[in-house]
């Protein structure tokens, strides 16, 4: 894995409170196929406001993203496909990186995430990364069932709350520390084939069953396994994160009007960024007579 630098500071209008923008490390999960579409979204968008603190984990090395980001450009040497060894692989690279860090909060994110900084950092404000902390919104409206291996092929179903990985979660330093037994290096993966259950299932299993720890459930996160047309236009400088893809066989969007039009702008995060950025140079500016 390549050496990160966190050397690189950022001087940010952002703060709140106690909290920094330079206290969060942000992790933003991809592979090679979407290096192009989703991550070029992303870079042009959100992460141009927070671009020291984010740090990209991919399968693949890629020179137009290194040249964009470089150090913060991690490539996990896992693999490619879309399954729960190579989902955990990179979860366990970007909690290790995370610790390495020093830094106070742990943020995970998808490439399908449009992530707003001054709304996270205020609702991390609320918390302190010297308590154990787990924020994210529940895929459930119910805890998951589990099964724990015993011995002599016996099993046991155990029950616990997870955050979606698709909506995003942070993590505070302490819990983070707490979880290193059964989270870094390769006992994610053990973890995670123990209970045959993904890579944000298995975060919250460390948390709630091993640690006797509990998930603060937050609708300010989104995933695009949720009905994102619900949320109302007052409502979407607010929220954490938003998303975008096909949910029931439909393009599941935000719903927001201009400046572009939904074929110049799919997902919508361009129109949602010059929302919150209006002064952002490729924003369309109003006429002033």
């Amino acid at each position: 894995m390549r050496a990160i630098s966190f050397t690189e500071k950022i001087n940010s209008p952002l703060g709140r409170g106690c909290l920094l923008l330079e206290e969060l490390f942000i992790a933003v999960k991809t592979t090679q196929k979407f290096h192009q579409s989703r991550m070029g979204l992303l870079l042009e968008t959100w992460i141009s406001q927070v671009k020291g603190q984010t740090y990209v984990f991919t399968d693949k090395e890629d020179d137009e993203l290194r040249e964009k980001l470089g150090d913060r450009v991690i490539i996990t040497n896992c693999s490619a496909e879309y399954s729960h060894p190579a989902l955990s692989c990179k979860m366990a690279a970007e909690f290790d990186a995370f610790l390495v860090s020093g830094l106070s909060w742990f943020c995970h994110l998808d490439d399908d995430n449009y992530l707003n900084p001054q709304a996270l950092l205020k609702l991390l404000s609320s918390y302190s990364p010297d308590q154990d902390v787990y924020i994210g919104k529940p895929s459930l409206n119910r805890p998951i069932r589990a099964s724990e291996a015993l011995p002599k092929n016996q099993t046991k179903s155990v029950y616990f709350w997870f955050a979606t990985g698709g909506a995003g979660f942070c993590i505070s330093r302490k819990l983070a520390r707490k979880m290193a037994p059964w989270a870094s290096g390769n006992n994610f993966l053990i973890t995670s084939e123990l209970i045959h259950l993904p890579d944000d299932c298995t975060v919250g299993y460390i948390i709630e069953r091993k640690l006797a720890g509990h998930l603060v459930p937050s609708d300010l996160f989104h995933s695009h396994l949720e009905n994102l047309h619900v949320i109302q236009g007052p409502q979407l400088t607010k929220q954490v994160t938003l998303s975008y893809g096909i949910f029931e066989k439909k393009l599941n969007v935000i719903e927001l009007s201009g400046p572009f039009s939904p074929q110049d702008d799919p997902s919508r995060f361009r129109s949602l960024h010059c929302l919150l950025y209006p002064d952002t140079s490729w924003c369309p500016q109003p006429v002033i007579l």
